[in-house]
């Protein structure tokens, strides 16, 4: 069956997120993932498009060249997502975030090159790349240097798209990618963002932890992240590009964070924890992995493609905490 939009880690966070707009909008759709249990996928994710025709499903793996064979030579546009998403657990196995990241990401493009050269590639890098800035905000000009594996890992996949892009004519874009939160993402534990946790003791009704607390950092609501990905996904000037996303709000510190979450709670009225949230010294063990400060410098996508994101660091916190209200035992 051909497909217009074929989404790897579909099942996941983001993945999932962008299957529901692109269904919504009358386009088919097909979601690759192999439901690893220490990743993001969830078939809740996708309950509410089970019955709908657009949507297809193959529970598979992007390390699994045979099966992207097939299935990448009936699409038009890859949504790349795929990927090992914890710092931590990049230290602790490297070896398997240089598969998923790097090595699989390098097998993919060869598929493509070979049996869907007219795909049209979004890759979803992240901002880990940069290391600890030099100076913010940070811009796509920026020196790139990682501090953990996931980092370097990273900067391998999205400069094979680069690569391929320049030198085959595979049509890549990449996207450095934020603190993305919102509805279907990973709250069981950290994996994903230190956002998941929070949100979860929430609604547990138990205190959670800030570390630090005055360490800046920007969000971007996954509805802005959706958008973005369809931009670069349909216009011709993102082709070969990197793009950093940022979000609507200014830079706010992980103190302001747990406030505006709080607030956000309040506003739904949710019970809380007398005491919702403490402040602790960061941990000395995540310390050597952590950047610092950042927040991202997005002018380029602004002014190039035309993305604004519309949903604010409460608004979207709110949302967030609404959908987990209801559905949390799907997602702990």
């Amino acid at each position: 069956m051909f497909t217009n939009n074929l989404i790897s880690g579909g099942l996941g966070f983001i993945g999932s997120n962008l299957a529901h707009k692109i269904i919504e909008h009358g386009e088919s759709c097909l979601l690759i993932d192999s439901l690893n249990p220490s990743y993001g996928g969830n078939l809740h994710n996708i309950t509410p498009l089970e019955a709908n025709n657009l949507l297809s499903i193959n529970i598979s793996d992007i390390r699994d060249s045979h099966s992207l064979k097939y299935l990448l030579s009936k699409a038009s546009i890859l949504y790349n997502l795929a990927g090992q998403t914890s710092h931590v657990d990049s230290m602790n196995d490297p070896f398997v975030d240089l598969e998923i990241n790097a090595r699989s990401q390098l097998s993919m493009l060869e598929v493509c090159r070979n049996v869907a050269p007219n795909v049209r590639i979004v890759f979803a890098s992240t901002r880990q790349i940069y290391g600890r800035p030099h100076y913010l905000p940070a811009d796509e000009n920026h020196p790139l240097q990682p501090v953990d594996v996931n980092g370097i890992n990273k900067l391998a996949g999205e400069q094979y798209h680069l690569l391929y892009s320049q030198i085959y004519g595979i049509h890549s874009t990449v996207l450095r990618l934020t603190n993305t939160y919102g509805p279907r993402m990973r709250i069981k534990d950290a994996r994903q963002t230190f956002l998941g946790i929070w949100i979860r003791n929430i609604l547990q009704m138990q205190p959670f932890e800030v570390w630090g607390g005055g360490q800046m950092r920007d969000y971007t609501y996954v509805d802005d992240c959706v958008n973005a990905l369809q931009l670069s996904a349909n216009k011709d000037e993102a082709i070969g590009r990197i793009y950093n996303l940022g979000g609507f709000n200014k830079a706010v510190s992980l103190l302001e964070t747990a406030e505006t979450l709080v607030e956000a709670a309040r506003d739904l009225d949710l019970p809380m924890a007398s005491d919702p949230f403490f402040v602790r010294d960061y941990p000395v063990e995540r310390k050597k992995i952590d950047i610092g400060d950042y927040y991202a410098d997005d002018r380029k996508i602004r002014s190039e493609l035309g993305w604004e994101p519309q949903v604010s660091l409460r608004e979207g916190l709110r949302r967030t905490l609404a959908f987990y209200s209801e559905h949390l035992d799907h997602y702990i």
